[in-house]
């Protein structure tokens, strides 16, 4: 048997979305920066150069996968008693950032 089922709220169940969304929208951000890095190599005539790229598409699936942790982590009832993504936070941030370097780096070449 099991206990009493607390009262639900309006939202109740909504942040694993919202937090999936947000990953999401990360990701397809790291995504879209990694692409027009090579299509603007490939429009210059030149070689394309593949690393910043690959790194725009890691961290993207790092975040993909950080997110897809997180919806899963939100969506368990009772929450755990550790929810804060500060390790994760802290490496999209340092990596966006990196990739930020990197693409004004590129681009001024």
């Amino acid at each position: 048997m099991t206990g009493p089922v607390p009262p639900k709220r309006p939202d109740d169940g909504l942040q694993p979305e919202r937090t999936a969304l947000s990953w999401s929208r990360t990701s397809l951000g790291f995504l879209s920066n990694g692409a027009l890095l090579l299509f603007r190599d490939v429009h210059s005539g030149g070689p394309p150069r593949f690393g910043p790229t690959g790194f725009a598409v890691v961290v993207a699936l790092c975040a993909h996968v950080i997110g897809a942790r997180r919806q899963r982590i939100l969506g368990q009832r009772p929450l755990p008693k550790r929810i804060s993504p500060r390790l994760e936070v802290r490496f999209i941030g340092s990596s966006v950032l990196i990739l930020i370097v990197v693409t004004v780096v590129v681009l001024s070449v």
